[in-house]
């Protein structure tokens, strides 16, 4: 007798059916930065994000409504709002970088978060940095470096607002281990919703574009994909180990290619390929490198 889909996908493992989820969740945030993409031919980068941050805002709706004030109920004000003002000017930066970078790239450039976590462990958190971990956080700047091409002012400016971009993101990553700690993830989503539409909404208006009915479509779609990508992570992360799922985020990067290529003749060249590769190996180190000292207990 033939099992179903269902009962299949039940007896595999945690890590596997992990794995499954973060794959499909890379292919919904593959789908949400080709939507910026799109939207970036005709709007400013900084009113699509405040479109996304209405959306991530509409999706914490139910629960405003629901609870009211115990919802923005919080003791550390502060931090929210610092993790707020970093998530926006990454989130500003990243659609910057997916409108004026091909979408692999973009997407490669995102990926050197891990190289910044090492840095501001060290400067931060005070944590003790061996060798290994600075030479790989070198060796992946130097793919960055390969991916820039000195010379190509476009391709420097936008490569660089990327690499700005990921720099918040391993920011952000700090604030919200402090935070999930004690704070609930939809206050987290709530604050940063409504501070992403503030810190975006008074400058969008100096640039306002009025979107048409095919960018309502886009945006709309960007907020749907960029909600079930979110709902993967997390669902995969609830199944599977942290460890055993770093290398399958990756998955974004041939998704992001396939989109780059489908929909706007993206293709990389071998500088650009190079970069990728060298950000990726760095990166894949360091979170394997993480995994094994958090095994040993120690850093």
């Amino acid at each position: 007798m033939r099992r179903s889909p269902k009962v299949v996908f039940a007896a595999l493992s945690g890590n596997v059916q992990g794995a499954l989820w973060l794959i499909l969740g890379a292919l919904f945030f593959s789908a949400m930065g080709l939507c910026v993409k799109l939207l970036g031919e005709r709007l400013p980068s900084i009113e699509i994000a405040f479109f996304r941050a209405l959306c991530g805002l509409a999706v914490v709706l139910p629960l405003m409504i629901q609870e009211g004030m115990g919802l923005w109920r919080t003791q550390r004000l502060g931090a929210h709002f610092g993790r707020a003002l970093l998530g926006t000017g990454g989130m500003i930066c990243g659609f910057y970088a997916f409108t004026h970078l091909p979408l692999a790239e973009a997407t490669a450039i995102s990926f050197t978060k891990p190289l910044f976590m090492v840095v501001l462990a060290a400067l931060v958190l005070h944590e003790t940095v061996r060798a290994r971990r600075w030479t790989a956080t070198v060796v992946g700047f130097v793919g960055v470096l390969l991916m820039m091409r000195p010379g190509s002012e476009t391709m420097e400016a936008a490569a660089l607002v990327a690499l700005l971009g990921a720099a918040f993101g391993a920011l952000v990553t700090i604030f919200i281990k402090q935070l999930v700690a004690t704070e609930r993830k939809a206050t987290i989503m709530a604050y940063l919703g409504l501070t992403g539409m503030t810190l975006t909404g008074l400058p969008m208006l100096f640039v306002w574009v009025t979107p048409g009915l095919y960018e309502i479509l886009l945006i709309v779609l960007m907020g749907l994909v960029g909600s079930i990508a979110q709902l993967c992570l997390m669902q995969a992360f609830k199944l599977g180990e942290a460890s055993a799922l770093a290398p399958f985020d990756y998955a974004r990067l041939p998704f992001a290619a396939a989109f780059g290529w489908l929909f706007f003749g993206e293709l990389l060249d071998g500088w650009a390929v190079a970069g990728v590769l060298v950000i990726i190996l760095s990166s894949a180190y360091i979170a394997w490198r993480e995994a094994h000292l958090a095994r040993l207990g120690r850093r």
